[in-house]
């Protein structure tokens, strides 16, 4: 008889919206109730499987939260489980290690929330002996490998770790528990439930390993559809994962080419079209689109200084698709320059050289601007702060496109007042 688990990580219940572009009120609540969503979808997915157990690998909460609507909601997800003997198997990560609800919460006696300490659990389904191993974080900082310190496998048993670890690192995550995956593999486990990083990977070898990334993203940084792993030990003990989806928002870049296009009209008709491709390749109910407009246009100066009417345009025609949801609009295209401007003197273009040639290149003005990027950053989690580059060489690209897009906005509304423009 087969012994089959659900494996997710990293709900981050409660997690704040960190996305300034969220200006929509509607989308808002959206977000920031999707995990719980995910959740719900979770509970009823391991009902409808009849599962033996759900493992969380840590990072359930975002902090040291103190909401009783968090924890009555809590409550009443893990009594569904209780209640058709769903055992739950929790280890806790770096965000919710000192999280109040996981001490005062009183949990049923089906879930088993590991501490500090290595322990191994035991149980039998059929003919299969079952250990699943836990540890959790004793704090919000783990810098010493975690692996030295779990119990050796069980003989005769499946033997099922649980552990939250940056792995060899990350680029936007901290260390964390760090761990070769090799060793993993060497370990005389049969599957390890790891959590942490935000992106689902599977690391091939004698074990089964299993990063299942978050089961909702939260921001345009966690892109994608989100899934956890439903995982069965048949009794020859093979083990199989399927992926299944728990995302109920599904945050996604959408690029629209507008080379050529000299109306404004046509402009959203082709930002319609866009979006309404990505929606029917989304598998979540709902689609939360970053708008990327790119080309060489005649719009370029009017959508740049009007960039707030076209999202008013675009989410209007996202309410006309349906769950389609515009998060922000990204520009990145040219204006084009034709041969008479080249041959006669524009005065807004050469300002517009000059801010970008000299101006913005000026060492005191670059370097005030990168420091203030770095101070907003510092007051940013590290997960939140891959939108600046992953390193150096990357953060100085950032800046220079921020010094650029600023220029052009500039130019772009200096423009617009020279032409007479409404």
């Amino acid at each position: 008889m087969a012994y089959r688990f659900v494996h997710t990580a990293d709900l981050h219940l409660d997690s704040p919206l960190r996305s300034l572009a969220l200006r929509n009120a509607e989308l808002a609540d959206l977000v920031s109730d999707a995990s719980r969503q995910a959740l719900i979808a979770i509970v009823d997915l391991c009902l409808e499987e009849q599962v033996d157990a759900l493992v969380i690998a840590g990072d359930l909460y975002d902090g040291e939260q103190t909401s009783m609507k968090t924890a009555r909601f809590l409550a009443s997800q893990l009594e569904r489980l209780h209640r058709a003997g769903i055992g739950v198997f929790k280890i806790r990560g770096n965000h919710d290690a000192l999280s109040k609800i996981a001490r005062e919460l009183v949990m049923p006696d089906t879930v088993k929330i590991f501490g500090g300490h290595a322990e191994a659990v035991e149980a039998t389904k059929g003919s299969l002996s079952i250990a699943i191993h836990g540890l959790s974080f004793a704090k919000p900082q783990a810098p010493d490998p975690l692996l030295p310190k779990f119990k050796p496998p069980v003989a005769g048993a499946v033997n099922i770790g649980i552990m939250h670890t940056s792995l060899a690192g990350s680029a936007g995550h901290d260390v964390y528990a760090p761990c070769n995956v090799l060793d993993l593999h060497a370990s005389g486990f049969d599957y390890w439930a790891l959590g942490h990083l935000h992106q689902r990977s599977q690391y091939p070898g004698t074990a089964t390993v299993i990063m299942p990334g978050m089961p909702q993203g939260r921001d345009i940084n966690e892109s994608g559809v989100k899934t956890v792993s439903l995982v069965t030990v048949a009794d020859d003990r093979t083990v199989t994962v399927e992926e299944r989806r728990t995302s109920i928002a599904q945050f996604e870049r959408v690029d629209v080419d507008l080379t050529d296009v000299d109306d404004w009209r046509d402009a959203a008709m082709a930002i319609e079209a866009a979006l309404t491709a990505q929606r029917d390749h989304t598998a979540s109910p709902h689609l939360v689109a970053r708008l990327r407009l790119s080309g060489r246009t005649p719009l370029s100066w009017q959508l740049r200084r009007d960039v707030d009417l076209m999202q008013a345009e675009a989410e209007q025609r996202g309410d006309r698709i349906g769950r389609t949801w515009i998060e922000k609009l990204e520009l990145a295209f040219e204006a084009p320059v034709s041969l008479a401007e080249a041959a006669v003197a524009d005065p807004v273009v050469e300002l517009g050289a000059l801010m970008r040639n000299e101006v913005i290149a000026r060492r005191g003005f670059r370097d005030d601007v990168r420091e203030m990027v770095r101070d907003l950053l510092a007051d940013l989690p590290p997960e939140s702060r891959a939108f600046a580059g992953h390193d150096e060489a990357g953060f100085e690209r950032f800046i220079d496109s921020l010094l650029a897009d600023g220029a052009e906005d500039i130019a772009a509304r200096m423009k617009a007042a020279e032409r007479g423009d409404s």
